[in-house]
């Protein structure tokens, strides 16, 4: 009879290897890589890489430059980039950049949001972004037996790691108002590890309200977590669910710097949940982060003023902009709320993508359930501008011409062959 010792070493070992494994083989997809597989049109090798068994890498999709003066809409990305603190600050504290983190940045940041927000320090891991937790949460909660719950459409990374979990992944649409469908959802799979609830959501901009996402909590299967990403949250009015994760519920959230602080080339993102939940993330691995990373974070959480002049500046960029596709006859899909929207274009999207993109107008993509929806991204004011001048035109020509010009026609979803709704 084997010692518990050694049983439980043996075990401890092939968890060790498996977790190893799934690290090794899932890249981590970020919107970056999202929109620029689009694009360039190279989300068909995206495709046929995923069905093959070794491991992608992101890098491949990132290598073109765009052209310098390209109006890029494509990214949810802010182009307000940092506030003056952090521009300040980055600066100061790069020439010490040979350290890895001397003066304890991140330290800093965990302490600064804890306390604004009311949580122990040690319910919070700090990443380059809110990507790498999005994935490890998946990997360490799904697998072929526990399965991942997705809105359809949402944002498609926690999908693309399941893949790598071999995990099962049910797909259900949203509702009538565009909100997650948490009643279809918590029902999808008994078995469910992850359910995935993208507040705001993206691509749609639209919101789940708290009492729905309570709902799921209270109903959904046992042993699984909510995974709640919040990146969108400060554009909205929506309520978020950090006093969730203080009263100690099965909720891991997501935030990034990436939107509403300017921070996606800086990087820098939060995973916060109970400290068990997060210790199961631990074994895919953290990097050190970038001092620059977490010293702008920090400063730019201590702004009083960013949050919302930002959040209005978006808004009103947003609102003109949606109310001239509606004055002129085009269709937003919902009540968008954050920093972008869908455009039903009654015509195949990717077509339209290639028009847009012949205007060196760079807009987002389409997602498989809604073919003919494309996601656009709020820009400057006078980059709102030139995407109307450009999309008036595109869509003033037939749709036939719009479709022979698409060089994306053979444009795969990269998880379409892997799903199960």
């Amino acid at each position: 009879m084997s010692r518990p010792d050694t049983v439980a070493s043996s075990t401890t070992r092939r968890t060790f290897l498996r977790y190893a494994g799934l690290a090794a083989a899932a890249p981590i997809f970020t919107e970056a890589h999202f929109a620029m597989a689009a694009a360039k049109g190279v989300a068909k090798g995206v495709a046929k890489e995923a069905a093959k068994s070794e491991p992608l890498s992101p890098g491949m999709l990132l290598r073109s430059a765009m052209p310098a003066d390209a109006v890029l809409i494509n990214a949810n990305e802010n182009p307000l980039g940092p506030c003056q603190a952090a521009c300040d600050l980055i600066a100061k504290i790069a020439p010490m950049g040979g350290r890895y983190d001397l003066y304890g940045e991140t330290d800093k940041l965990t302490q600064t949001f804890a306390a604004q927000h009311g949580l122990k320090e040690n319910y919070i891991a700090v990443y380059a972004g809110s990507s790498e937790p999005l994935h490890y949460s998946v990997l360490a909660f799904t697998s072929p037996s526990r399965g991942l719950v997705v809105a359809d459409p949402t944002y498609e990374a926690a999908m693309r790691a399941a893949q790598v979990s071999g995990a099962k992944i049910s797909k259900i649409p949203l509702t009538a108002t565009y909100a997650h469908d948490v009643k279809a959802m918590v029902t999808a799979d008994s078995n469910a590890g992850v359910i995935y609830l993208c507040n705001p959501n993206n691509p749609t901009g639209t919101i789940t309200g708290k009492k729905e996402i309570l709902w799921a909590l209270e109903h959904k299967p046992k042993g699984s977590i909510l995974l709640v990403d919040e990146a969108y949250i400060h554009l909205s009015d929506a309520e978020d669910v950090l006093d969730l994760v203080a009263a100690d519920k099965d909720v891991i959230v997501l935030r990034t710097f990436s939107k509403i602080y300017g921070l996606a080339g800086i990087r820098c993102g939060l995973a916060v949940g109970r400290p068990d939940l997060l210790a199961k993330l631990e074994p895919f691995g953290q990097n050190p982060m970038s001092i620059t990373g977490s010293a702008a974070a920090a400063v730019s959480l201590l702004d009083p003023d960013l949050v919302p002049t930002r959040k209005k500046i978006t808004a009103d960029t947003r609102n003109n902009t949606i109310a001239w596709l509606k004055t002129n006859g085009y269709k937003v899909i919902g009540d968008p709320q954050t920093n972008c929207f869908m455009i039903d274009t009654g015509r195949p999207g990717r077509g339209v993508i290639a028009a847009m993109q012949a205007k060196n107008v760079f807009i987002g993509r389409t997602w498989p359930i809604w073919p003919n929806a494309v996601r656009i991204s709020v820009g400057t004011p006078a980059e709102m501008a030139s995407f109307m001048t450009a999309f008036r035109q595109v869509m003033d020509a037939p749709a036939a011409v719009v479709s022979a010009i698409d060089p994306l026609h053979d444009l795969a979803d990269p998880m379409r062959h892997r799903h199960n709704a």
